[in-house]
């Protein structure tokens, strides 16, 4: 069937080629009347070129390979591709861009491998900000290679720093008790929210007082994955006054500094020094740790242990809290001891 007047077409190239079929679309005419031609891109098949023709029509970009810098091909990828990826992922890819700045101005088919690894080698950061920077040149050279811009991927060449070993030591049952001995002092009623919650660090300080339920004694909260936003999780009857007391202060946050949400550099001062007062050596993150160890050590169903970590599991399905879902997720918070 025969597209429609200026919707492009997908034609076949003679030759042996990776990618015969090229995508295109008619910018005007020569001065004999024949068309020009704008190449939005090459693919496999046929129905792969269809596919592209659509999203363009759908959206259309425009788009000089020769011509597009490393910055435009960015702000480029900025509005087509990165509102797909989660909010910390894009905060990440934002951050490694601001590293690049050397080759903002480049014409991104003239970066090459040795460009990207400079820029990797000298951040002067962590693996942390290097592997964000790695991923950000894959991201752009997926798209550029979408767009018939480059038809080399260097970012498959490049190297960062690993993620050194990490050491996650769960709390004792000893020192969950000196916790509890010790919940009167300032800020350690924090320490057990995070041991009989499973949240991160990010989700406690983010969770604000009208997510939580008193009524039905839940908490409502997660924010890294998919598998973990809204995430509900019961309260578990020994924390309940921990949740009541702070949500009683009439702040916007549960875990409020001064009546705003808690920084996260402030949050540390204050665990580092429950650690101090008490003898021990952890991270917020090992209460995670201890929370699905010690839920898998008292016998609850790796369904509901992973619904309350917000992990993706195949015992998991459909992620619909029912009243019957809640009261398992109940019970089993309410095997800790």
């Amino acid at each position: 069937m025969r597209n429609p007047n200026g919707y492009g077409s997908v034609v076949k190239l003679s030759g042996n080629r990776r990618n015969p079929y090229a995508v295109r679309k008619t910018k005007g005419f020569d001065s004999r009347g024949y068309p020009v031609y704008e190449i939005l891109g090459y693919t496999p098949t046929r129905e792969a070129g269809m596919l592209l023709l659509a999203r363009y029509n759908d959206s259309p970009w425009d788009v000089d390979g020769a011509k597009t810098t490393f910055e435009e091909l960015f702000e480029l990828w900025k509005e087509k591709k990165a509102p797909k990826l989660g909010d910390s992922n894009r905060k990440a890819m934002n951050t490694a861009f601001r590293h690049c700045v050397s080759l903002h101005e480049m014409k991104y088919k003239a970066v090459k491998a040795h460009h990207m690894q400079a820029c990797i080698d000298g951040c002067n950061k962590g693996y942390a900000t290097q592997g964000a920077i790695k991923n950000l040149f894959h991201h752009l050279d997926r798209f550029a290679l979408e767009l018939d811009i480059s038809s080399r991927r260097y970012s498959d060449l490049l190297t960062c720093d690993s993620a050194p070993e990490t050491s996650r030591r769960p709390f004792t049952e000893d020192e969950i008790q000196a916790v509890w001995a010790a919940s009167d002092m300032p800020w350690a009623d924090t320490v057990l929210l995070f041991l009989y919650t499973g949240f991160r660090l990010s989700e406690l300080l983010g969770l604000r007082a009208d997510d939580i339920d008193m009524e039905a004694g839940t908490a409502k909260n997660g924010v890294k994955s998919e598998a973990g936003k809204d995430r509900i999780v019961p309260m578990h009857s020994r924390i309940l006054p921990f949740f009541q007391k702070r949500a009683s202060e009439g702040g916007e946050w549960l875990i409020c500094l001064d009546g705003k949400k808690t920084p996260t550099a402030k949050y540390y001062e204050r665990w580092h020094g429950i650690m101090k007062a008490l003898g021990m050596e952890h991270t917020p993150h090992e209460c995670r740790h201890t929370f699905r160890s010690r839920l898998d050590s008292a016998g609850a169903n790796k369904r509901c242990i992973d619904l309350l970590m917000g992990h993706k599991s195949k015992d998991v399905g459909e992620r619909v809290y029912t009243h019957k879902t809640i009261d398992e997720l109940r019970a089993a918070i309410e095997l800790l001891p």
